[in-house]
């Protein structure tokens, strides 16, 4: 049975982090707001849950999830092979609307989709969403809605695409801006702007002078 949680309410709040913790704990799926649009996440290291997810998309394997953590210092627990100027990245734009894609570490036992050995991880600028990671840890999570919709700003735009497809919806009101987060590809000689978005390829460049944008 889906369940929706008024989060601007403190019991609300707090019975819906919990909820939502369990639910991704049983391979079920949740909404969440983030500093960008609303995410629908699921356990990261649980692959049945995260092929869930890209179902309730409509979304192939060829188009993986990215993975949201509650600190920076998550990041060096899922990849490898960072770029030493990647910590200046993370430190000037995290938690924010950067998302880094490096080489995850071979150990690990998930399944996001067709990654080639790579992973995008984002740490976001949200209080819900961080408080939901501290208790879940590492989420696959990507924008709410149906592939070739919209990304919803609201609960109510998510929840009418996505339905039943998802066991708690943790609604924290309207997000602030329907720009998605930039995506920075470290995983080359040269690092590669994949997506443009909330943060600018100028103020990129500040940090990572030699960035290209993909064609």
């Amino acid at each position: 049975m889906t369940r929706r949680f008024d989060c601007a309410v403190a019991s609300g709040r707090r019975e819906g982090l919990a909820e939502a913790a369990a639910a991704v704990s049983r391979g079920e799926l949740v909404v969440l707001p983030t500093d960008t649009v609303y995410g629908i996440g699921a356990d990261a290291f649980d692959p049945a849950a995260v092929a869930g997810l890209l179902r309730a998309k409509g979304r192939g394997r060829h188009m993986p999830s990215p993975v949201l953590v509650a600190s920076a210092d998550a990041l060096s627990d899922l990849v490898t092979e960072l770029p030493d100027r990647a910590a200046a990245l993370v430190e000037a734009f995290w938690p924010g609307a950067l998302t880094l894609v490096a080489a995850h570490r071979p150990t690990l036992d998930w399944d996001l989709g067709e990654t080639h050995g790579t992973v995008a991880v984002r740490m976001p600028a949200h209080p819900l969403a961080l408080e939901l990671l501290a208790l879940t840890g590492p989420m696959a999570v990507s924008s709410a809605n149906l592939t070739g919709h919209p990304s919803p700003q609201d609960c109510d735009a998510a929840q009418e695409m996505l339905g039943d497809s998802v066991a708690v919806y943790l609604d924290g009101g309207p997000t602030p801006a329907a720009v998605p987060s930039s995506i920075v590809d470290l995983t080359g000689d040269t690092p590669v702007l994949r997506r443009a978005g909330a943060i600018g390829v100028e103020e990129l460049r500040r940090y990572l002078p030699d960035l290209t944008e993909a064609g």
